[in-house]
């Protein structure tokens, strides 16, 4: 029930099959059975064949073409002995067990034949349309049965020998090498004048590792996939590693990065960081205080490229000022107690590095030396105005943005360990050595050891784990599928790999998101601000069928409660990860009658009772890390046994992004990105911003301080208070209050969790065996961004 994205021009039949015989994997058939189905997703099908605005004509949808932006076109259903296999368990070759493995051929055979069947039928008549929505219920109704199969076996226990020991560099503090080497193209480049010796280039206080393993060997070239222009994270996270701090690999202390070192005032209100003397930008400039100065007089504190203040220089709504104190000391002064502030330098956000974040005019430095010539301050507005009209932008900050964007700017300086030569626009993404790294090995190399890292653009996900399989990625983990894994498993030797999996530590891979401060319609915005109803949402979610199809069973269902140990965990699993997150369909059914909902129509759905309306919602996915779609249609299959309606609807990330910024998305499938450390990132739990999918209006009243946006309801008002009072509280005060803040979401279901503590998110890593110093297991999380906790500046290749 989802919908092509506007515009999609598809390939044709022949086109597919000719990239799929160059690609294919290798299956072995004794265990699988491979059906390349083009399914109704691949048309936008959500009501009959021809309903959605915005589809192309009849003819166009089933003119014997498919959308590029296929999810799930080839599909691999594993068999239950397989599974079997996958899990590590000895095979019972029960006379049950051979006939359900049987059974489950023919249904995945008339699943197949069924799509067939619709490839064929057009739009030309009303009697094919209605045929052709008859095939979908029967195939979705056959896949249904299939997964409830796979569930009529015990559950068993699960294999956990492809999640390996956890492994990391360590950071030498205070060591310099006696002497420095650098990579052989640079030496050239010395040779003949075109550089300064490797010496004066890094300074004397290089950043200093231990590699995992051992020390490496220059050159070769690092592949990777991407998806287009919006796929900026995947370099953040691969290689723009500029934050001030860092977290060690266990991301259980801060460690240093770009600078050495911090002290902190005994009230928290004064921080001083000092810089790496001797170091510089790629094209060779100084890199001093004045860069932060620069970045926030002229950038942080501009309200017209920064509206509102970066929330990582406010605490308790009182604004932190960035001073210098030498060229290689700044100070943080802040009027209320920060002692939250270096974790938050050693973190994504607004404060997290200029690689990453100066497209937004975030980051918390900026190279003044390049980026002053575009600010009116410097270069006048008429000179400025001009060049923005010149470039083709609308005005001088979208150009001014677009120049600090370090994906798409190929002139602009960095401190990360690769410097850009290809933008992200482009079919190939491709960064080179940056000459002026800061990183070192304990024996004095200049890092990173790889020469390059090339990102080739694939049309889809599904492309990009074809790739996968065929063995095409060096190192590749992001929008790899935990449901390939079986055929990633089966093809490591040929494809020359090795599928490492890395478990998250959060709840939430995978959640409803209840957005609380809808308004477009007055009935609905009533339920999905109703605590019960949310609860009845919750309690009729059929999560141990939803970890056994989507999560091959390695996930563990429940609320979207932290793993429990980690730092703000709230308590025993056995209270909070069940906390309205076990299946109840009575008890929620009760919930739902107690909110007034007591009449239904012909069909079983809820009305309301003021208008008499079906109670239906859209649940909004996005194109991303796992099959959020399929996660979505098996939720709506849930809510008919609650009476509630449920239609899917499929976008693109960013402009479901929109949608939600736009206060238009009812519910929505995320991810609780950062759950593991919620002071460190946590802008999913409660309303922070106007993207926030649990109230954009309320998220616009906190970023805006009460001038945009609505009030946020009592408890939401509550956690944003908690959540202040933790930044000016030392690390031990704040613990208690990072559980206070989970078990208020937990008890208030605007995050409605299914199945987490998975390496579904960019957990399934892909590496090639002669790419080494990698871990056999890293941490999977936000905070520290994988694989950026790895540290791919050590990795290398051996031949």
């Amino acid at each position: 029930m989802s919908h092509r994205p506007l515009g999609a021009r598809p390939p044709t039949r022949r086109t597919f099959a000719n990239y799929y015989r160059r690609h294919r994997p290798r299956v072995n058939h004794r265990h699988y059975k491979l059906l390349i189905i083009w399914s109704a997703r691949s048309y936008g099908v959500s009501t009959g064949c021809c309903g959605p605005v915005g589809h192309a004509t009849c003819a166009e949808n089933h003119s014997g073409q498919f959308s590029q932006n296929y999810q799930r076109n080839i599909l691999y259903f594993p068999l239950r002995d397989d599974l079997h296999r996958l899990h590590g368990l000895q095979r019972q070759r029960t006379t049950k067990l051979r006939w359900m493995a049987k059974l489950q051929r023919l249904l995945t055979i008339l699943a197949g034949l069924i799509c067939v069947a619709q490839l064929k039928l057009t739009c030309s008549q009303s009697t094919s349309c209605n045929a052709y929505a008859l095939g979908e219920m029967l195939k979705r109704l056959l896949l249904t049965s299939f997964a409830a199969i796979l569930l009529a076996v015990p559950a068993t226990a699960q294999d956990r020998s492809l999640i390996g020991k956890l492994e990391g560099v360590t950071i030498l503090k205070d060591f310099v090498p006696s002497k420095y080497n650098e990579a052989p193209d640079l030496a050239q480049l010395v040779k003949a004048g075109k550089l300064p010796p490797v010496e004066k280039r890094v300074g004397p206080e290089p950043l200093v590792l231990r590699p995992i393993h051992e020390i490496g060997k220059y050159g070769g070239t690092w592949r990777r996939g991407f998806l287009g222009p919006t796929d900026e994270v995947n370099a953040r996270r691969a290689l723009a590693h500029d934050r001030l701090f860092f977290w060690s690999y266990n991301e259980t202390e801060l460690v240093p990065n770009i600078a050495k070192s911090y002290e902190m005032s005994d009230d928290g209100r004064t921080t001083t960081v000092h810089l790496r003397k001797g170091i510089h930008w790629s094209d060779g400039v100084p890199f001093t205080a004045d860069d932060f100065v620069f970045w926030y007089d002229d950038i942080a504190s501009n309200r017209a490229i920064n509206p509102s203040p970066v929330r990582g220089l406010l605490v308790a709504g009182k604004p932190v000022r960035v001073e210098k104190v030498d060229d290689y000391t700044i100070r943080y002064v802040s009027e209320n107690p920060y002692y939250l502030l270096p974790i938050k330098l050693a973190s994504i956000g607004g404060l997290g590095g200029f690689a990453g974040f100066g497209m937004f005019g975030q980051g918390g430095f900026a190279p003044k030396h390049y980026l002053a010539q575009f600010l009116p301050k410097y270069a006048g507005q008429e000179a400025v105005d001009k060049m923005a009209k010149a470039g083709g932008f609308d005005n001088w900050v979208t150009f001014f943005l677009a120049r600090s964007n370090g994906y798409r700017n190929v002139d602009l300086p960095t401190m990360a360990a690769w410097k850009l030569v290809k933008p992200i626009t482009g079919d190939v993404w491709e960064y080179e050595r940056n000459p002026y790294s800061i990183w070192m090995d304990e024996a004095g190399n200049q890092l990173p050891y790889i020469d390059r890292v090339v990102f080739t653009k694939a049309e889809n996900l599904e492309v990009i784990n074809l790739r996968a399989i065929a063995g095409q990625y060096d190192s590749m983990e992001r929008h790899i599928d935990l449901t390939k894994l079986p055929v990633l498993l089966e093809n490591q030797e040929k494809g020359n790999y090795k599928v490492h999996l890395d478990t998250s530590r959060v709840g939430g891979e995978a959640y409803v998101c209840v957005n609380t401060s809808y308004t477009a319609d007055a009935e609905k915005g009533k339920l999905l601000a109703d605590v019960n109803f949310r609860r009845a949402l919750s309690l009729g979610i059929k999560r141990d069928a939803i970890n056994e199809v989507l999560f091959l069973g390695l996930g563990t269902p429940g609320s979207i409660a932290p793993e429990e140990g980690t730092i703000f965990s709230p308590g025993p699993d056995s209270i909070w990860r069940v906390k309205w997150s076990s299946y109840e369909p009575d008890k929620a059914n009760a919930l739902l009658d107690q909110a007034g909902l007591t009449k239904r129509d012909s069909e079983g759905y809820r009305l309301y009772p003021s208008s008499g309306k079906r109670v239906s919602f859209e649940l909004l996915t996005y194109l991303s890390f796992m099959d959020y779609t399929a996660l979505g249609e098996m939720i709506a299959e849930n809510y008919k046994n609650l009476g509630i309606e449920i239609k899917v609807v499929q976008m693109e990330r960013n402009a479901s992004y929109a949608r939600r910024r736009a206060n238009l998305v009812e519910l929505t499938i995320d991810t609780t990105w950062g759950a593991e450390n919620i002071f460190g990132y946590h802008t999913e739990l409660w309303p922070v911003a106007s993207y926030s999918c649990a109230g954009p209006e309320y998220g616009r009243y906190v970023a805006s301080r009460g001038k945009e946006g609505l009030p946020p309801p009592p408890d939401m008002a509550r956690m944003e208070a908690l959540y202040q009072a933790g930044m000016q509280v030392p690390p031990d005060k704040r613990l208690e209050i990072g559980r206070e803040i989970w078990q208020i979401v937990l008890e208030n279901q605007w995050a409605i969790g299914t199945v987490g503590l998975s390496p579904a998110i960019q957990g399934v890593r892909v590496v090639k065996n002669n790419m080494r110093n990698i871990p056999d297991r890293q941490i999977n999380g936000t905070v520290i961004e994988s694989p950026a906790g790895a540290r791919p500046e050590q990795w290398y290749f051996k031949n």
